[in-house]
């Protein structure tokens, strides 16, 4: 190919390329685009060629003719290449973020005939850098947590731990905890992490229903099973399939459906309401409670025997007081993703003291309403202390200590008196019980909670 054939298509070529290209003259009328330039754009040939190259808006070179002697472009008065990062403005209206490379062109005789520019649409790269950014948040998070948690103080790691390995079995999981420390979250983890991940996960709050209400939604019912009951439905063990069901609240489940669950989990499967055919249980099944089973069990207003059957792997999720270590990161990541506030915007450091000081009684769920109200009542600048809800500014540091030990100190003497009845009763678990005045499952129970474990049976 000659230079002669080169010249002939070097439209086509031109039109080939991935960047915008624009010949103006020396007076700033567009000569030339090529087609990459009006997909950028939006705009037409006939809407640019012989029109000012002002008409593509680049704030640059506003700003350069703002700033120079009257000369209309900064190219031409130079006479030096240039480079800018700059953003024009498409047909529609957008900014379009471009990076532009200019030439002048010139003859033989070193006259300048006109400048040709490049332009390269850059904003896919903005759009990238700011997934990377937000990535990068995620994954500070991420490593300041565990699937959602924040936190990692050793309390949390021992149940990020607990967690993993639950995740790793089918057996039932009870989630024992006090409202807002993240219940339904570590049933997620467990759904998320185990071979289930891609299969339904379907969670009930079992204290939000009466006993009729919770057989039906569990269950599901047939046509006419009851009055009100107008067509089929069906019910959350059917929708869980082979994935996972989660009964939060499960204390407040009533004894009836008590024995009805304790038979789902004896035979893989269940019956409709007004129905008698056996439909197979697949599902794996999660459940938590901030109540006290035991205490429960001895009252008897929880079933021993299904108690047994849930509390197969026991994760025990501290209280926010009993790792105050993790705090901060906890304010960092609520002021990250609560509107109107941003890390300028953050508590003080007496602030911070209120917060250490608070014994949290709500837990997480506490912290974050805490920091929601601060972001609303506060005008502008940081958290101050009489930002934050009265109950947590009338706490003083004389009767609330800012960091508890994780363990609660009741939990070392219960185990104690575990071991001492056991030696007292030769390992006998009856004659232990009956010198607790507990009964033989809340021995057993707690044998395993401490991992204590006697070679003598009784």
């Amino acid at each position: 190919m000659t230079e002669q054939d080169i010249d002939l298509y070097l439209r086509e070529v031109i039109d080939t390329m991935n960047d915008g290209l624009i010949i103006v003259s020396p007076d700033g009328i567009i000569m030339k685009v090529n087609d990459a330039l009006l997909r950028m754009t939006g705009f037409s040939k006939d809407e640019l060629l012989n029109k000012p190259c002002s008409v593509l808006g680049c704030d640059a070179c506003r700003i350069v003719r703002e700033q120079s002697d009257g000369h209309w472009c900064g190219l031409f008065e130079r006479k030096k290449e240039s480079r800018k990062n700059c953003h024009i403005i498409g047909k529609n209206g957008n900014y379009l973020h471009v990076l532009k490379n200019a030439s002048l062109l010139r003859d033989d005789e070193d006259n300048i005939l006109g400048a040709v520019e490049t332009v390269t649409d850059i904003s896919e790269l903005d759009r990238k850098e700011l997934k990377i950014r937000e990535l990068s948040r995620k994954l500070q998070h991420e490593e300041n947590g565990f699937c959602g948690f924040v936190g990692h103080s050793p309390a949390m790691q021992k149940v990020y731990t607990l967690l993993g390995k639950a995740a790793r079995s089918d057996a039932p999981v009870i989630i024992y905890g006090e409202s807002g420390t993240g219940k339904e979250l570590a049933a997620q983890a467990i759904h998320e992490m185990s071979p289930r991940a891609d299969k339904p996960f379907v969670q009930l709050n079992c204290a939000a229903l009466n006993e009729s209400l919770l057989e039906s939604e569990l269950f599901g019912h047939v046509k006419g099973a009851f009055t009100g009951a107008y067509r089929h439905r069906q019910g959350r063990f059917e929708e869980a399939a082979d994935g996972s069901i989660f009964l939060d609240e499960i204390g407040d489940v009533p004894l009836p459906i008590q024995v009805k669950l304790l038979r789902v989990l004896e035979t893989r499967s269940f019956e409709r309401v007004g129905e008698n055919i056996n439909l197979s249980m697949e599902a794996r099944l999660i459940t938590a409670t901030n109540q006290d089973l035991n205490q429960l069990v001895q009252d008897k207003q929880f079933r021993e025997d299904f108690f047994f059957r849930i509390n197969v792997i026991p994760v025990h999720l501290p209280p926010l007081r009993a790792r105050k270590e993790d705090l901060p990161l906890l304010v960092d990541h609520f002021i990250s993703v609560i509107d109107h506030l941003d890390h300028s915007e953050g508590p003080t450091p007496e602030t911070m003291r209120k917060l250490m000081e608070y014994q949290w009684p709500g837990n997480v769920r506490e912290l974050k309403s805490a920091l929601e109200y601060a972001a609303v009542v506060k005008d502008s600048g940081p958290i101050q202390p009489e930002h934050l809800p009265p109950q947590i500014n009338s706490v003083t540091a004389d009767c609330c200590p800012c960091i508890e030990p994780p363990v609660p100190a009741a939990e070392p003497d219960e185990k104690q008196e575990l071991i001492n009845a056991l030696n007292q009763a030769g390992g006998n678990k009856s004659k232990a019980a009956k010198l607790l005045g507990v009964s033989r499952g809340t021995i057993h129970n707690r044998m395993r909670k401490h991992s204590v474990q006697y070679r003598l049976e009784g």
